[in-house]
């Protein structure tokens, strides 16, 4: 348990590092997207607005720079190609202007022009930035080359990756190599409750046995009593409770791998449920079965009938007078058994409880119950690297899903 639980803490660490990174990562790229936006909006506004060219307006537009960072050269930045198309109120081309396009055709940029005028008045064509806006009798686009733009942002990102990606692996490696550490008190903690529960049924189980002797030896005396069997009884629900709990903190340990076997699963379940049958006969419940034949799995078998045990114990405990159990048994990804009874009060039932220790849907069945018993069930399924699930069907069925991998 302390294994799993050291795994879990390790990949819930990763997977909120990871979403951390994401998150950071993505704010950047807005930012920095938002900044070249804003950039190039200003910088066309600004040539439109003047009898500048573009050279001009970027010179004019030049950011200050604080005296400790380089200097940009008088024409590094300031190669910007652009060209503009100007249509008619039909869309037909009146004046293309791509002089300062470099290789772009004049095919090219119609097409490009017709595009941005379809999806708006700002934005991005490949790597040209644009602007749609109106002149007399039809409309002009106005693009900008933005690929240096867009090269600048990608190397921050890659930089900002690679940083937050190394701080990442970093943090990951410490919380690996200290996560030991972090589980020895939770790892303390749960061996002294195992050995709380050895001891305890160390403790409780002479104190019983003399109790169940002493009322053997009572009732020779004094012949049977009500009384007598009150205290036989509950001695022996005592008993078994204290058993269960000792099989409780047992499930918490590895499988040895002796007893892993290859089992005729269906056969296993056809059994179990024929054990059972009498017991619902005399309650007027009836089985319904559908189990797929010569289905195997490889596991530890006690566990299992252990498993079955328990779900059908709790249906019939559970299911209404006279009412129907369905166990069904299939494999497609993996194998799966269900377990079904009718149940009058099914609505009320807390799903997400039915699992927790010492709990019982109906307070008031309490005979031969201790709330413990879909505890070990979920923990023997585990254990098989499956998962048990409850749900509720039609209003009137509850119901039990195994899936074993």
């Amino acid at each position: 348990m302390i294994y799993r639980l050291q795994k879990k803490f390790i990949l819930s660490s990763a997977a909120a590092i990871f979403l951390v990174i994401v998150l950071i990562m993505t704010v950047v790229l807005i930012w920095n997207m938002a900044t070249v936006n804003q950039t190039l909006d200003q910088l066309i506004d600004k040539v439109l607005a003047s009898d500048m060219n573009v050279t001009e307006a970027l010179k004019a537009n030049r950011p200050k720079v604080h005296f400790w960072l380089p200097q940009m050269s008088d024409w590094s930045p300031y190669n910007a190609g652009h060209f503009t198309v100007r249509f008619d109120g039909e869309m037909v081309p009146q004046r293309i202007s791509i002089s300062m396009a470099g290789e772009l055709t004049e095919e090219k940029a119609v097409e490009f022009a017709r595009s941005a005028v379809e999806e708006g008045k700002r934005g991005w064509i490949y790597q040209y930035h644009y602007k749609v806006y109106p002149v007399e009798q039809g409309q002009e686009v106005f693009f900008i080359d933005g690929s240096m733009n867009l090269i600048s942002v990608l190397q921050s990102m890659f930089i900002v990756g690679v940083v937050l990606f190394a701080c990442a692996f970093l943090l990951l490696a410490l919380i690996i190599l200290f996560s030991k550490t972090f589980m020895k008190p939770v790892a303390e903690s749960y061996e002294k409750q195992k050995q709380f529960i050895t001891d305890a049924n160390h403790e409780l189980k002479t104190p019983l046995t003399l109790i169940l002797t002493n009322v053997d030896i009572a009732e020779a005396e004094l012949g049977a009593n009500e009384w007598l069997g009150d205290i036989r009884s509950e001695g022996h629900r005592m008993t078994e409770l204290v058993n269960q709990l000792v099989a409780l903190s047992r499930m918490d340990e590895e499988i040895p791998s002796a007893e892993v076997t290859e089992m005729d699963l269906s056969e296993i379940v056809s059994d179990t449920v024929s054990e059972f049958q009498p017991l619902a006969a005399g309650q007027g419940q009836r089985f319904c079965t559908d189990i797929e034949p010569h289905l195997t799995y490889r596991g530890e078998e006690a566990l299992i009938r252990r498993l079955l045990s328990v779900l059908l114990d709790n249906a019939v405990k559970y299911c209404d007078e006279g009412g129907e159990i369905r166990v069904c048994l299939w494999r497609r990804k993996a194998v799966v058994l269900t377990v079904e009874n009718t149940y009058r009060n099914v609505g009320a039932i807390e799903l997400n409880r039915l699992f927790d220790r010492f709990y019982r849907a109906d307070k008031a069945r309490t005979a031969g119950g201790y709330g413990i018993g879909l505890s070990i069930a979920r923990m023997i399924a585990q254990k098989h690297r499956g998962e048990i699930t409850a749900y509720k069907k039609d209003g009137t069925y509850i119901g039990f899903r195994v899936a074993l991998k």
